[in-house]
């Protein structure tokens, strides 16, 4: 009985695999939407240059090992939706996109409110679901937020260009302020992800990590929005092992923040390592812990536990402007422990700022 049903099971399950759809070693080109169903059939995919129809997304649920070469400029039409305009899933992906472009025709969307109000912007941009290497691939002008960021295993981005300076200009509907408003360049709550060699250029966090582990960005520059940043952090949360390595911060209102929400519970972030990092022109503050989000140095809640906040390595060299603070730190009480190293932290210009609720910050002073 005992081989019949080990035979009989085996049967089964080589039926089962044989009635499976496997990919094809073949190359799928794809010239518009009508393409895709086709196209991810292969394990070689060629994006050629076209115009996504407007309120459509252009989703690639790619078969694992897939290779996909972009050979032009995608661009996406007008409508008021949420989005997304572009999302890839996938296991050991190789997306290539050869320097060519992703165009989200922000200035349709761009009224100074971001997600904040005015039209409903898709947001995000572009959701990045796979594992592997996504790399030499630009966004020009996204409608709101551009990357969020979920891989299923490790996943390596380099070589990005994110272009939203446009959006630093106001225009005719945003009350004289920028008129591109809450541009992140990278959403991020995963874990095993390098971003690095990348530009990014826009009015919000270069980077946002929400939650997550061993994300490492590093070799970018970031210039004319809010920081690299942890956080905003919520309830239930953990951000570990960070680092934020040899990256430029140029014309922003901080270089590097932790951000937790006020009435956040229940979470943590540890283990944050900054080391080579560079910033100048920073309008209000070179480094900024608050605990007291979205609110800025207002009263701190202590349900985000911090801990592990270390400036060591190569030194962490930060200039603010002359209205600026140098390092402001607003604790919680009781909610940022241990001791932290900032001995490779050296920021000039501006004032001093205050140290909140916390005496283990360790050679440092401002």
């Amino acid at each position: 009985m005992f081989q019949f049903t080990t035979l009989a099971a085996l049967v089964s399950l080589a039926a089962s695999v044989a009635a499976a759809p496997a990919a094809s070693d073949c190359t799928g080109t794809i010239s518009s939407l009508d393409d895709v169903s086709a196209a991810v059939k292969c394990t070689t995919v060629v994006i050629n240059s076209f115009t996504v129809p407007a309120g459509e997304t252009f989703n690639l649920d790619l078969a694992q090992g897939t290779t996909v070469t972009m050979n032009g400029d995608v661009t996406f039409g007008n409508k008021t939706w949420e989005g997304p305009l572009f999302q890839v899933s996938g296991k050991d992906i190789t997306f290539n996109g050869n320097g060519h472009t992703f165009n989200g025709n922000g200035p349709f969307y761009w009224d100074g409110q971001g997600g904040n109000g005015g039209i409903t912007k898709p947001a995000p941009m572009m959701k990045i679901k796979i594992s592997g290497t996504y790399t030499n691939v630009k966004v020009l002008n996204s409608p709101a937020r551009v990357y969020s960021v979920s891989n299923p295993a490790a996943l390596t981005m380099s070589q990005l260009t994110i272009d939203d300076s446009l959006g630093d200009q106001p225009n005719s509907k945003s009350g004289g302020k920028a008129a591109g408003h809450n541009t992140d360049g990278f959403d991020c709550s995963t874990t095993n992800l390098v971003i690095q060699d990348s530009t990014i250029m826009n009015q919000d966090d270069c980077l946002a990590i929400n939650k997550g582990s061993n994300i490492t960005f590093q070799r970018n520059t970031c210039s004319g929005g809010h920081g690299i940043s942890v956080g905003s952090i919520s309830s239930d949360a953990t951000v570990s092992n960070i680092q934020i390595l040899n990256n430029k911060v140029i014309n922003n209102d901080q270089a590097l923040r932790i951000k937790t929400k006020a009435d956040a519970t229940d979470a943590s972030v540890s283990g944050v390592t900054y080391s080579g990092n560079t910033g100048t022109g920073l309008r209000m503050f070179g480094v900024l812990i608050d605990q007291s989000y979205p609110d800025t140095l207002g009263t701190p809640g202590n349900g985000v536990q911090v801990s592990g906040i270390n400036f060591v390595g190569t030194t962490n060299t930060l200039t603010v402007n002359s209205g600026a603070q140098r390092a402001a730190v607003n604790c919680g009480v009781g909610s940022c422990t241990g001791t932290w190293d900032w001995s490779a932290l050296k920021i000039s210009g501006g004032s001093a700022g205050k140290i909140v609720n916390f005496s283990g910050i360790k050679n440092f002073s401002q």
